[in-house]
């Protein structure tokens, strides 16, 4: 039961340009707000930088981030900002790089987004799905086996099931108590298979979710 005077705490599992805009608008409401956000994304610059250091791609991270965020807008800006001129730079986003850098130095990508969080000011939590990357593949409704989540929507078939890899990734402690002690679950909006069930693919989430069921 909900104690007298405490504000709901509400766990919301997503990404891309749906989840940051329920967060912008949620974070505007007396709440405690955790986003779970997928990290099964290998397209663009996240791709790129998914293979160059071996990280979890940010890209849906930092677009939380900045939805989140409680800085000048100047600031959100230009932590947004993605390059255009310079071929090495060409298509990355200053987020994206700046949590890979984060990553390097701290030697742990959910401890990066903790302390680029601060930085930002951020209104609640930000945890990854998990802390480590993660591959999605589909199986469409013909047998056929799509690997990558960027790939799957392209063929344009039904899908019959969706699964990640490694299978014995684990969430976040810190994940699974913000699960356990949730007054509400918010599933998306966005994309089912490349946004929202990614983040519940992950063993140890599907068993904090089954308990608040």
């Amino acid at each position: 039961m909900l104690q007298s005077g405490r504000m709901k705490k509400i766990v919301v599992f997503g990404g891309g340009t749906g989840l940051s805009t329920m967060l912008r608008g949620l974070k505007n409401y007396p709440v405690e707000l955790t986003a779970v956000v997928t990290v099964a994304d290998d397209g663009g610059s996240s791709g790129r930088l998914l293979d160059q250091y071996n990280i979890p791609p940010p890209g849906d991270i930092r677009q939380v981030m900045a939805a989140l965020s409680d800085v000048e807008p100047l600031i959100e800006r230009m932590f947004q900002y993605r390059f255009t001129t310079s071929d090495d730079l060409r298509g990355h986003s200053l987020g994206n790089l700046m949590l890979a850098a984060l990553t390097d130095i701290t030697g742990d990508f959910a401890r990066a987004v903790e302390k680029m969080g601060q930085v930002l000011n951020i209104k609640g939590k930000i945890l990854p799905a998990a802390n480590q990357k993660i591959t999605l593949h589909a199986e469409l409704d013909d047998g056929t086996i799509v690997t990558g989540e960027s790939k799957i929507p392209v063929y344009g078939r039904k899908i019959r099931r969706v699964y990640v890899s490694p299978q014995e990734v684990e969430p976040l402690p810190e994940t699974v108590r913000s699960i356990e002690e949730a007054d509400l679950i918010i599933f998306g909006p966005g994309s089912l298979y490349t946004s929202i069930l990614p983040t519940i693919l992950v063993r140890g989430m599907r068993r904090g979710t089954r308990k608040q069921s």
